[in-house]
């Protein structure tokens, strides 16, 4: 297969950058900020399940804690495609910015493509809106 059209995603947490990256490494807390993977994880082994909707059920194998803030994770699908998703969590500033790389795959449309990008940003957006309220909570 060649390679796939990608795309970055990035946003910046006024929260340094190892807090973020302890709690978004965590797939448990994946309910609370990552819609397209965090509804119904369940562990399974080394691995963990989801509810792909329509694709059905898929298997995701992350990467295992480290010092570097990496949070990869391969998504294996139904097809048996194996979809490598890229996401760090990097020092910026004080802060972090949570990065993450959208690739477009080979059934979808440059829509569907763009449908995905914007939905990785909603949900960063709400990793965001956590991470930061939990600081000011902390300061308080």
């Amino acid at each position: 297969m060649s390679p796939m059209t990608a795309k970055l995603v990035h946003l910046s947490i006024d929260r340094d950058w190892r807090a973020v990256y302890d709690f978004a490494r965590q797939p448990d807390n994946m309910a609370h900020w990552a819609s397209g993977l965090g509804a119904g994880l369940t562990r399974d082994g080394e691995d963990w399940l989801a509810d792909g909707g329509p694709l059905g059920q898929v298997r995701v194998t992350f990467s295992p804690a480290n010092d570097f803030g990496v949070i990869d994770h391969v998504v294996h699908m139904p097809s048996g495609l194996k979809v490598h998703n890229a996401f760090r969590i990097v020092p910026n500033g004080d802060g972090a910015e949570a990065i993450f790389m959208v690739t477009r795959l080979p059934y979808q449309s440059e829509a569907q493509f763009e449908q995905d990008a914007a939905h990785v940003l909603r949900d960063l957006s709400t990793l965001k809106a956590i991470m930061e309220q939990e600081g000011r909570d902390a300061e308080d």
